[in-house]
């Protein structure tokens, strides 16, 4: 099957997850185009199944901002055209299922007919779909699919409270793959992270408002106040500076490292003893279920899509959204007894395991054939 995936090529969970399923149906023998205003970032172009298309946007003085969906649209036609592609795998409804419903219609006009199947991740959902000025688009979008696919039960829901949709969505999930995990890293010495009988904990995100950051860090100083302990912050957004000054004012910088955007989160994670995710609100959490792979249990909020992946009093503990207090103290629980962490640990990576990508990629294998199946009664 020839494929085409367009997606976000950043280090976002949905750019990953799309860069994740496009390796792995190249390695089951299927080829795979991405299409993208740059390669993605997990994309190793060392597989002979798959390529990479860039988009280019013009730059016009007419133009105040630079069209992209324009540019992906007639990029999409004429991959499609040049490579014979079966069928169109978009993830998230704006920009790239707009984009990909215009050039569907103008690929129909030369007698072409491919299907589009449409993934939801959460934020085309719950902040640009909400907003008034997008809400027709995406609902547009949606129901001009073929098929649409959301990563968790909990986003189905939010979307049909949220539009008004024709068809039933199917629920995938996100997954990780396994074989990826468990290398023992020679350079891995937790004593470059922290002191001896320090625990290790870590937080890994986009740092915008949704993820509470400063919640983090007042979970952490809590913690810190029962054990020893160092807190590892991944990531890069507008709520950096704020936690960085959250640290100055509670005074625990020194235990506090910030290490930015980073393509070794196995390496992190692997000195990892705790996970922290207190999110307004997560899809899936995708992040959650990485650390979880990686044997680190997870402290989170009970919302979305994370109570689908962190099973409270067996790989974590869920809390309601703020509840610092009780999310510290659950940490503690965790942390200050070797034999309790150990159990949580392992229970993690058991439960990660029901993610496993061999476990998943044959459900959206499914959804191909289905919706291949609508293109040949169309042509």
């Amino acid at each position: 099957m020839k494929i085409a995936i367009v997606c976000y090529p950043t280090f976002g969970g949905s750019g990953v997850v799309a860069t994740e399923l496009g390796i792995a149906l190249a390695n089951r023998g299927h080829e795979v185009h991405f299409v993208t205003y740059r390669q993605p970032v997990r994309l190793e172009l060392l597989n002979n199944n798959i390529f990479f298309h860039e988009v280019h946007v013009p730059e016009y003085p007419l133009f105040h901002y630079q069209p992209y969906e324009l540019a992906l649209s007639s990029k999409l036609v004429d991959t499609i055209k040049l490579y014979d592609i079966d069928l169109l795998h978009v993830h998230y409804a704006i920009p790239h299922a707009y984009a990909g419903y215009m050039a569907k219609k103008m690929l129909e006009e030369e007698g072409i007919f491919v299907p589009m199947v449409t993934t939801l991740h959460g934020t085309d959902i719950t902040l640009v779909g909400k907003h008034p000025f997008y809400k027709p688009a995406v609902s547009f979008s949606i129901n001009q699919s073929d098929i649409v696919t959301s990563v968790s039960e909990s986003l189905k829901q939010q979307t049909l409270e949220i539009f008004e949709i024709k068809d039933k969505i199917e629920v995938i999930p996100n997954f990780i793959d396994e074989r990826k995990y468990g290398v023992s890293f020679t350079d891995c010495q937790r004593a470059n992270m922290a002191k001896e009988g320090e625990r290790i904990v870590t937080h890994i995100s986009n740092f915008r408002k949704v993820k509470r950051i400063p919640d983090v860090i007042m979970v952490f100083d809590k913690i810190l106040k029962e054990i020893p302990a160092k807190l590892i912050m991944v990531g890069e957004g507008p709520e950096k500076e704020k936690a960085e000054r959250i640290c100055e004012e509670l005074g625990i910088s020194a235990n506090v490292i910030f290490l930015g955007n980073s393509n070794e989160i196995d390496k992190i994670l692997c000195f990892s003893d705790l996970f922290l995710l207190p999110s307004e609100t997560e899809s899936f959490g995708l992040a959650a279920l990485e650390a979880m792979i990686n044997k680190v249990p997870v402290i989170s909020s009970n919302t979305g899509g994370i109570p689908e992946v962190n099973v409270d009093g067996v790989t974590g503990y869920l809390s309601g959204i703020g509840e610092i207090g009780e999310m510290a103290a659950n940490a503690v629980s965790i942390l200050k007894d070797d034999l309790i962490l150990e159990k949580f640990k392992q229970n993690a990576f058991k439960e990660a395991r029901k993610f496993d990508i061999l476990k998943v990629l044959p459900l959206y294998e499914e959804v191909y054939e289905k919706a291949l199946k609508e293109r040949f009664k169309n042509a």
